[in-house]
């Protein structure tokens, strides 16, 4: 399945989750309770079946990623030792896109995916435009000389909203390291990935 390419603000309202993290999707600072469309509809309760898939597809849009890579990145997860749900969080976090939003390069993650993919980023000095690939802890990420002036650039530096503590960043020189992995407290606490490892234990053994 390929990568949805419509409105956040649509998908923010219908799953009631700030697909940004920035909850710009939602009026006033609040949560919609109806379903997009002129008029809407109450959310009605969901099923436990319906609670995991919601949850999933919930993710899924908010770090930008396809049905096959999301699930893949789950069966990965599962092979690392500790607890899987934080793992996939982990693994989700460290995709180069991810980390070029973490940086604050970009005002959301489809921008940072096409800052990746037209070969503006670089990683430990060489180009990498693929948004996919997993970052190691200690890889420093850059752009390009000719990109440091860009204008979305820096109306995102500007903005600031995305940078968190496990990402550093030198603004002068727009260049950054992945510090460490990040902690479960310090992601999305919106976010409940036990329905996640619900959902893909039945079909993943």
């Amino acid at each position: 399945m390929s990568r949805y390419r419509g409105s956040t603000f649509k998908k923010a309202r219908r799953y009631g989750f700030s697909i940004l993290e920035t909850g710009k999707e939602f009026s006033k600072g609040k949560k919609r309770v109806t379903a997009p469309g002129q008029h809407g509809s109450r959310r009605s309760k969901l099923s436990g079946y319906g609670q995991q898939l919601q949850e999933k597809q919930k993710v899924k849009f908010m770090y930008g990623v396809t049905e096959r890579q999301f699930r893949n990145t789950y069966a990965r997860a599962k092979k690392v030792s500790g607890i899987t749900g934080t793992n996939f969080l982990r693994l989700l976090e460290s995709r180069l896109d991810n980390i070029v939003y973490r940086m604050g390069l970009a005002q959301t993650r489809q921008g940072a995916r096409q800052l990746v993919t037209h070969g503006h980023i670089l990683v430990n000095g060489k180009k990498l435009d693929i948004p996919s690939y997993t970052v190691q802890v200690g890889e420093i990420i850059s752009v390009k000389d000719k990109m440091k002036k860009n204008e979305k650039i820096v109306e995102a530096l500007a903005s600031n909203a995305s940078t968190v503590d496990f990402v550093k960043f030198d603004k002068t020189k727009l260049e950054g390291k992945f510090d460490r992995l990040p902690e479960r407290n310090e992601l999305n606490q919106e976010i409940n990935e036990a329905l996640i490892v619900e959902w893909y234990n039945r079909l993943i053994k």
